[in-house]
């Protein structure tokens, strides 16, 4: 049954109306982690929606309630979390998404990540004394806006699994920017927390994030979109086509050529732009088949990587704790020294064909002693024909992303992960959307001692990625949809949570509530004021450094059984699942 009763979003009138029930309302959680509330599990028969905003998961259960695919309601969903979570996703940026075709029984993906100008070069982030610029010196302005691919993946999703009007779909976020919606707390919190990283640097964003006396819009204001509207009734009658070609694509060129820290950015890089389907990248774990993005994102390879690394361990038996947490924290290390050294666009840079070698990874395993935490990691040397001296890079993308996982009635699966990088992208706004800031993905050091890097700048190529969309199956059967929002710790959320659930055993909800500790090859990260933080005295006594902080990740699972659905959102965030 539904989380919450569900009104018809089918006439204008209701949709510019739109508030959210009483329920839904309980559900909105402020970004600061140690309000967390309590979530409970949702059942369902036939279908389920798990998303980061209760007024876009209304909108995708609507959609499939009328009997629309789950690519239906990912078009649906992807347009309303621009409108009501414009900070963390949208029409501007890029997303990976990982898709179960229930009629073929086969998994696919689409890679819609945001690529580099084609003009650019590897010293595309040097300052005028000819070294890198600093990162948050980079972000702000057009020079860190890439092609947007988010807008072209919805399109070619629907072309291929799509059942639904395309213009139907976005029809409620039209009617909801024209008649407004209620500012959450969370973009509340959001917007006040950017007011001093330049978030009102640019007219634009200013106008529309800020009041006339320019405070941070409270929550519960009643805002408007005028133009995201008339942009979206565009892309209702003739699709992508104005957004890279036309009127849209203008825009977006123009506004990337700000004074301030202009891009590159050209009409003919606009018009380029392709999705392109590409093989899941699947590790066996036990008896599973956990399955992802593959490069450009460093997702799938990274998860499969720590988690084939802790099948060597018995982690069922051993149970949440602090000798569980260490391992994975020494698997983590060694899987991230992988990705730092290794992994790019493949289209642009030989990657190893053994990263998720059985035997390569049981010589990595061997590496962990299992009472003492090592120090930092050095990658290791996987089978590879082709092997280049190459040096690692330490660029790390900030949180700035949306996961949303759905499945529908038919049984195919959309497992979602989409950004425009960090936290409200560029800053750069045009047609009612915020613009990312993807390229600051990209090292910003195209070598470093005489060797290159692999996800250096080049015209064409789209950055690395951490995020980590997945589908798992047994028996060749989906068992789980998940991802998770949250920059270079998305791979640390979305293993720690499978293993919590396959391991483990734990409901879904009590896997995604679950305090985090995370590592990325250098401290143990412990989320505070979660149960996690018991687990400090512990490690530090096995020798882990413990940095306590706020770790704010935005997992949306679905669970699929032989008695029917088991749905779950991140009580760390406002989102909710749905179903019937």
């Amino acid at each position: 049954m539904p989380l919450f009763p569900i009104r018809s979003l089918l006439t204008a009138t209701a949709l510019a109306t739109l508030t959210l029930p009483l329920a839904a309302q309980e559900a909105v959680q402020p970004e600061n982690t140690n309000a967390i509330a309590a979530n409970t599990s949702v059942q369902a028969d036939r279908f389920m929606v798990a998303a980061a905003n209760p007024i876009a998961a209304q909108i995708g259960y609507e959609v499939l309630d009328r009997g629309g695919t789950a690519a239906d309601a990912a078009v649906a969903v992807q347009f309303a979390l621009n409108l009501v979570e414009p900070q963390s996703s949208g029409i501007g940026g890029g997303a990976f998404l990982v898709y179960w075709d229930a009629s073929t029984q086969a998994l696919t993906t689409f890679d819609g990540r945001e690529k580099a100008p084609m003009a650019a070069t590897p010293e595309y982030w040097f300052g005028e004394d000819g070294t890198p610029v600093g990162w948050f010196d980079a972000v702000v302005g057009g020079r860190s806006v890439g092609v947007p691919g988010t807008l072209k993946l919805l399109e070619t999703l629907h072309d291929r699994h799509g059942r639904s009007d395309w213009a139907d779909l976005i029809e409620p976020t039209k009617a909801l920017a024209r008649g407004g919606f209620q500012v959450s707390e969370r973009m509340s919190a959001s917007i006040a927390g950017a007011k001093d990283r330049k978030l009102d640097a640019f007219p634009a964003a200013r106008s529309y994030f800020f009041d006339k006396t320019g405070a941070p819009l409270k929550t519960g204001t009643l805002l408007r979109n005028p133009k995201f509207a008339d942009a979206l009734e565009l892309i209702q009658r003739y699709g992508s086509k104005p957004f890279y070609e036309g009127r849209i694509a203008e825009d977006i060129v123009e506004a990337v050529q700000t004074p301030f820290n202009p891009g590159i950015l050209t009409m003919a890089d606009m018009a380029a732009y392709e999705v392109i389907e590409r093989p899941a990248v699947c590790a066996n774990y036990r008896d599973f088949e956990v399955c992802g993005m593959g490069p450009p994102s460093s997702g799938a390879l990274t998860v499969g990587q720590i988690l084939e690394i802790l099948s060597r361990f018995d982690l069922p038996k051993m149970g949440p704790g602090v000798e569980s947490a260490h391992l994975f924290a020494e698997a983590a290390k060694l899987a991230y020294a992988d990705r730092g050294l290794y992994m790019a666009d493949s289209d642009f840079v030989d990657m190893p064909e053994g990263l998720l070698n059985d035997a390569y990874l049981t010589g990595r395993a061997a590496l962990i002693n299992p009472s003492q935490a090592g120090g930092k990691a050095s990658a290791g040397t996987p089978p590879w024909q082709e092997a280049m001296l190459r040096s690692p890079d330490t660029q790390l993308e900030r949180p700035g992303t949306s996961h949303f996982s759905i499945v529908d009635a038919q049984g195919n699966i959309v497992s979602m992960t989409t950004t425009i990088e960090t936290g409200f992208g560029s800053r750069v706004m045009t047609n009612g959307f915020l613009l990312n800031n993807e390229l600051t993905d990209f090292s910003r050091a195209p070598e470093a001692d005489g060797k290159p890097i692999a996800n250096r700048v080049e015209g064409g190529k789209r950055p690395r990625s951490s995020m980590a969309p997945t589908i798992v199956l047994k028996d060749g059967q989906p068992v789980l949809a998940i991802g998770s929002p949250g920059g270079s710790r998305i791979i640390n959320y979305v293993a720690k949570s499978v293993i919590a659930i396959l391991d483990w055993e734990m409901d879904p909800q009590a896997a995604l509530d679950m305090g985090h500790f995370v590592n990325r090859n250098g401290g143990t990260d412990i989320e505070a004021g979660s149960d996690a933080e018991e687990l400090s005295a512990g490690l530090e006594a096995m020798g882990h450094e413990i940095n306590v902080r706020d770790l704010n990740s935005g997992l949306h699972a679905i669970m699929i059984t032989a008695d029917g659905l088991i749905g779950a959102a991140d009580p760390r965030r406002e989102g909710v699942a749905m179903g019937d």
